[in-house]
């Protein structure tokens, strides 16, 4: 969905998104006209499970301040375990980031259901107010 612009420029945020289950919450939350960053990008995939820590890593040293993982949860229609497997590889991004000296909270996960659209505006918000914290702190 499109994003109502808060006004300056805050934290490039990428988000993760599947297809099924979390696009339909986000595209509410941006044809409701409910404001998030405007510097929130989203890449959709069918399952946030099939999502590569590396992918994470790519897109924070390519200038991205966080990536937000809007994961299945319950709902995926692919695997059981979807929400396992999805907290298995954000914990393995983090590691990575960890390896190389970066704050791990630059990356974050959470179900986002498709109609969740005020949750996920209130996870980017927080998200950006925590990025926001981190500027200026260790890369």
């Amino acid at each position: 969905g499109e994003a109502v612009p808060t006004g300056g420029a805050g934290p490039k945020i990428l988000v993760f998104s599947t297809n099924n289950i979390s696009d339909p919450g986000i595209d509410l939350a941006g044809s409701s006209h409910m404001s998030y960053p405007s510097t929130v990008r989203v890449i959709s995939l069918p399952c946030s499970s099939g999502i590569h820590p590396s992918w994470v890593l790519h897109a924070l040293e390519a200038g991205f301040d966080g990536v937000f993982i809007a994961a299945d949860g319950s709902d995926c229609a692919f695997l059981p375990d979807c929400t396992t497997k999805t907290a298995n590889l954000a914990r393995k991004a983090q590691a990575l980031l960890e390896e190389r000296g970066r704050d791990p909270r630059r990356i974050r996960m959470a179900a986002i259901c498709s109609v969740c659209s005020e949750s996920f505006v209130t996870h980017i918000r927080q998200f950006g107010e925590a990025l926001e914290k981190l500027r200026g702190a260790a890369p």
